[in-house]
C-alpha cells in the first residue's frame, strides 16, 4: 500500500534498531513455541500405559532430542515420572520468562522507532511549510494545515505505526506456529491453507470503505479547526456584531456532521475484531472435529497421537491472536491511509520558489533593482502586465493605486515571495533567480500593514532579524523606531512578553516594534507595505517619523495608502489593473491632472 511505502521511507533511517527489533521478535515466539511443545511430553508422561512408554517428539532437532532422551532416562527411575513432570514445568516457566523478556525488549526497541518516525514526519512537514511559496497559504485553510500537523499525525501513530508493530511481529509468530503445526499434522494444517484466504477476503470486504470515511473525518476536522481559529482571531468583531450565536450555529452544525461521520467510521472499524474472532472460533471447531476423527479413526498415515493432537490444538489457538491482531491492524491501516494521503499532499506540494542548482550569493546591493517587461499571473488572472521600472540605489519609489491594482504583488516579487511569469527582475544586472534565497532576502527588510509579532518578549521579537544582536543594538534600533520610550514604561521593559500576536500592545506600538526589527537588520533595501494605513493620527505620526528615520540612506519601495506620506518620493508609480498608468514626482503628477490627482483630491476632501 502507498501509505506503508511512505512509512518505510522513514523506517529506513534506523536500520540498526529495526534489525534489533526483528532479532528480539524472532527469539520471543521461539521460546513461546518451545513452551507449547513441552505439552506433548507432559501428556505422554501423565497418560503413559506401561514401562515401555517412550517420550517422543515430532521435531527432529538436536536440543529437543537430547532433552527427550534425558526425560526418558528419568522416567525409568523410581519416582521418575514425578521428577520428569517437575522438570517439564520448570522448563516451561523458564521458556515463558524468556519469551516475555524478549517481547519486552522488542517493544523497548520499537518505541524510539515509532516516536522517531512521527517526529521526523512532523519536522519534515514543518520545514516544508517554509519552502512553500507565500501564495500557497492564501489558498489553504490555516486550521486544515494545523490539523495535518496534529490530528493526522495522531491517527498515523495510532493506526499505521501500530500496524507496523503487528507487521514486524505477528508474521514471524504465524510462520513459526504454522511450521510447527505442519510438523505435527500436515492433514490438519492443509485446512488452514483453505480457510485463511476466506477469512482474509471477508475481513477485506468489511473494511474496504474505511479509508474513504477516515478521509472525510480528517477533512471535516480540519474545517472545524479553521472555524475555531477564525473565531478566536475575530472574537472582538463577533461580540461587537452580536454574531456569537451565528458562529456557534455554524460550529455546531459542522461538529454534528463530524459526530455522525466518526460514528460510522468507528462502527465499521470495530466490526473487525468480532468478525475475525468469530471466524477464528469456527476454524478451531473445524480443526477439533477433523482432528478428532483422525485420532479416533486412525485415518492418518502420520500416526497422530492424542498428545500430539492436543499440542496441535494448543499451537493453533495461539495462532488466532496474531491473526486477529493483523485483521484489526488492517482496519487501522485503512483508517490511517487517509491521513497519510493528506500529509503526502503537503510534503509533495510543488516548491515553485527555490534556489537554482548553483546559486550566487548577493553580498551587497550596489546599483539598482530593475523590472524588465515583467508580468505575473495567478491561474488565469493577470495581476501585473508588462511592468518596466528601474529603482536606483538610495532612491525611494512609491507605489499607489486602487485596491487590487497589483501594488503588493509587485513589491512581493523583489524578495521572491512570487516569481515573475514573464520578463526579468534583476538586482545589479543579474536575474534574482540566480541568487540564493537566503542571500537575496538578507539584503532587505519588510514592514507590512498588519504587524506580525510572536508570543515572546519585546527583545526577542526585535532580535528576529539578528539573533546575535547585543542589548545595546536592540535598544538603539528601538530608539530609531520611536519605540524605546513606551518599552521602558512596561513593567519588565525589553523582557516584557507581548502575548499572542502582540495583543498586549496597541496598534502603533506593534508597528513600531516591527520597524525596530527592520532597523536592527540594517538592510540596504526596504519594502514598506502601507505601514501606517491602520493607525490613528498620533500613532501614525510616531510611526511615520520612525519610518523616515529608517529610510535614510536606503533604497525604499513604499506602498502608500495615505498619499500625504509619499510626497517626497523620488518617483511615484501609479498602478491600475496591473499596469503602470502614470509615473513621476508628486508635483509632476499633480500637473498631469490624471488618476493620481483624483486620488489626492479624494483624500483631501475626506
Amino acid at each position: 500500500m502507498r501509505s506503508l511505502a511512505t512509512i518505510f521511507q522513514y523506517i529506513k533511517r534506523y536500520p540498526g534498531l529495526v534489525s534489533l527489533y526483528f532479532f528480539f521478535n524472532i527469539l520471543s515466539p521461539i521460546f513461546a513455541l518451545f513452551s507449547l511443545v513441552m505439552l506433548a511430553p507432559f501428556l505422554q508422561v501423565i497418560f503413559k500405559t506401561g514401562d515401555n512408554s517412550v517420550i517422543t517428539s515430532r521435531f527432529d532437532v538436536w536440543p529437543l532430542n537430547k532433552l527427550y532422551d534425558w526425560l526418558n532416562e528419568m522416567v525409568k527411575t523410581d519416582a521418575g515420572s514425578i521428577k520428569a513432570l517437575g522438570t517439564i514445568v520448570i522448563i516451561v516457566i523458564i521458556s515463558i520468562i524468556l519469551k516475555n523478556i524478549f517481547a519486552y525488549l522488542a517493544l523497548y526497541v520499537l518505541n524510539p522507532i515509532r516516536n522517531s518516525i512521527i517526529n521526523d514526519m512532523r519536522t519534515d512537514m514543518f520545514s516544508k511549510i517554509f519552502r512553500l511559496p507565500v501564495g500557497y497559504f492564501n489558498e489553504q485553510r490555516r486550521g486544515d494545515l494545523i490539523s495535518r500537523l496534529t490530528n493526522d499525525l495522531g491517527v498515523i501513530e495510532y493506526s499505521t505505526i501500530s500496524f507496523l508493530e503487528v507487521l514486524f511481529r505477528e508474521p514471524i509468530m504465524i510462520i513459526i506456529l504454522i511450521v510447527s503445526m505442519v510438523t505435527y499434522s500436515p492433514e490438519l494444517s492443509l485446512f488452514l491453507v483453505v480457510f485463511l484466504p476466506i477469512m482474509g477476503f471477508i475481513i477485506g470486504r468489511v473494511g474496504r470503505s474505511l479509508k474513504k470515511m477516515s478521509s472525510r473525518v480528517q477533512d471535516k476536522l480540519g474545517y472545524i479547526l479553521s472555524i475555531i481559529d477564525e473565531t478566536i482571531g475575530g472574537i472582538r468583531v463577533l461580540k461587537a456584531f452580536n454574531a456569537e450565536s451565528l458562529q456557534l450555529k455554524k460550529f455546531t452544525e459542522e461538529n454534528r456532521k463530524l459526530f455522525h461521520i466518526k460514528n460510522r467510521a468507528n462502527r465499521r472499524r470495530d466490526l473487525g475484531s468480532p468478525v475475525s474472532e468469530t471466524l477464528g472460533i469456527i476454524a478451531v471447531c473445524c480443526v477439533l472435529w477433523y482432528g478428532g476423527r483422525l485420532v479416533l479413526g486412525h485415518q492418518n498415515s502420520y500416526g497422530l497421537k492424542p498428545g500430539d493432537f492436543l499440542t496441535f490444538i494448543a499451537i493453533f489457538t495461539q495462532i488466532i491472536t496474531p491473526l486477529k491482531m493483523i485483521s484489526q491492524a488492517s482496519y487501522n491501516i485503512r483508517n490511517g491511509a487517509a491521513s497519510i494521503d493528506r500529509i503526502n499532499h503537503l510534503l509533495k506540494e510543488q516548491e515553485t520558489i527555490k534556489d537554482g542548482p548553483h546559486p550566487k550569493t548577493l553580498v551587497s546591493f550596489n546599483s539598482c533593482i530593475e523590472f524588465k517587461n515583467v508580468s505575473f499571473s495567478h491561474g488565469e488572472a493577470c495581476i501585473l502586465n508588462n511592468i518596466n521600472l528601474k529603482i536606483e540605489k538610495g532612491k525611494t519609489i512609491a507605489l499607489v493605486g486602487s485596491s487590487g491594482a497589483g501594488k503588493s504583488t509587485l513589491a512581493d516579487l523583489v524578495p521572491r515571495f512570487h516569481d515573475v511569469s514573464n520578463g526579468e527582475l534583476m538586482i545589479d544586472g543579474i536575474n534574482i533567480k540566480e541568487y540564493s534565497l537566503e542571500s537575496l532576502r538578507s539584503q532587505m527588510s519588510i514592514v507590512t500593514q498588519e504587524p506580525i509579532l510572536f508570543n515572546d518578549s519585546i527583545s526577542d521579537n526585535i532580535k528576529l532579524a539578528n539573533h546575535n544582536a547585543t542589548d545595546e543594538e536592540v535598544m538603539q534600533a528601538a530608539k530609531v523606531a520611536n519605540a524605546h520610550n513606551f518599552i521602558m514604561q512596561k513593567e519588565q521593559g525589553y523582557t516584557t512578553n507581548i502575548g499572542d500576536r502582540g495583543n498586549k500592545l496597541s496598534g502603533g506600538e506593534k508597528q513600531r516594534l516591527t520597524i525596530a526589527r527592520a532597523v536592527l537588520k540594517n538592510p540596504p533595501i526596504l519594502i514598506l507595505d502601507e505601514a501606517t494605513s491602520s493607525l490613528d493620527t498620533e500613532s501614525e505620526r510616531l510611526v511615520q517619523d520612525a519610518i523616515n528615520n529608517m529610510m535614510q540612506n536606503r533604497t525604499s519601495i513604499v506602498i502608500a495608502h495615505r498619499l500625504s506620506t509619499i510626497r517626497h518620493a523620488n518617483e511615484i508609480i501609479v498602478l491600475q489593473k496591473g499596469r503602470i498608468v502614470e509615473r513621476g514626482t508628486h508635483d509632476s503628477l499633480m500637473r498631469q491632472n490624471g488618476f493620481y490627482k483624483r486620488l489626492v483630491d479624494m483624500q483631501e476632501v475626506k
